[in-house]
């Protein structure tokens, strides 16, 4: 019973999302806290669910904004493939914007992770995926760029930093990630056009080639909603 006036708050919420068309902007918090009689911290909490299912998104410094639901990407993790190809088997359309590509010395923590000596160049690629024009996930990878440099990459390079060293013939043989739920920080908030702290998906990952060499460090983040990872296990004896 203590949860009822949370459960009546997000039903009048999902209500209001229902009967809103996609680009909508819905009142601003002080004004729909207001309206729903409710402080601005329950109504943030409340509205963090729908922000999970894709249903609303909000800008830092425009609001929040109704979205037409998306079909997510859904796929296994026992086999490391791109977010292009998942996208290419099951019909989705995604797109790559804000591409940067540039040479940057090695951090004590970048030198650990790829196994390369403090201030060695290392070759980064940011980039935001979009499907329908929205930013769902934020992707950089971080590269010895004795193993790729920017040169390397074709003026038609379509952001899938796997797929090209697959294509380019490099013996890619296993991925080591770490999955954790975090809060964005604002270098993250910013390309995914969302707020500071909104909870994201995140994958930490170190991929090795046939000799064990670290050749690729990246960091991946996703909205939730708009992603269904999933994992098979087979059950020990």
């Amino acid at each position: 019973m203590a949860n009822f006036p949370f459960q009546r708050l997000q039903a009048d919420l999902a209500a209001l999302i229902s009967r809103s068309p996609a680009g909508q902007r819905l009142p601003s918090e002080p004004d729909l806290a207001k309206q729903l009689g409710v402080s601005r911290a329950t109504l943030r909490e409340a509205m963090r669910s729908f922000e999970t299912q894709g249903l609303i998104r909000r800008r830092q410094g425009s609001g929040t904004f109704v979205v037409g639901k998306v079909q997510a990407l859904d796929s296994g993790l026992e086999v490391l493939e791109s977010l292009d190809t998942i996208a290419k088997r099951m019909g989705l359309e995604m797109s790559v914007s804000d591409l940067n590509i540039e040479i940057v010395p090695a951090t004590a923590e970048l030198a650990e992770s790829l196994n390369v000596a403090v201030d060695s160049d290392l070759t980064r690629v940011r980039r935001v995926i979009r499907a329908d024009s929205r930013p769902v996930a934020y992707l950089v990878d971080t590269l010895p760029e004795n193993f790729l440099h920017s040169k390397d990459l074709p003026s038609d390079f379509n952001g899938s930093v796997l797929d090209f060293l697959l294509n380019r013939g490099d013996k890619l043989a296993s991925s080591r990630a770490n999955v954790s739920a975090i809060g964005a920080t604002g270098d993250v908030a910013k390309p995914l056009e969302i707020q500071r702290g909104d909870v994201l998906l995140h994958f930490n990952a170190q991929l090795f080639d046939a000799e064990g060499k670290v050749v690729d460090y990246s960091l991946s983040f996703f909205i939730p909603g708009y992603f269904h990872f999933h994992i098979v296990r087979r059950v020990g004896s």
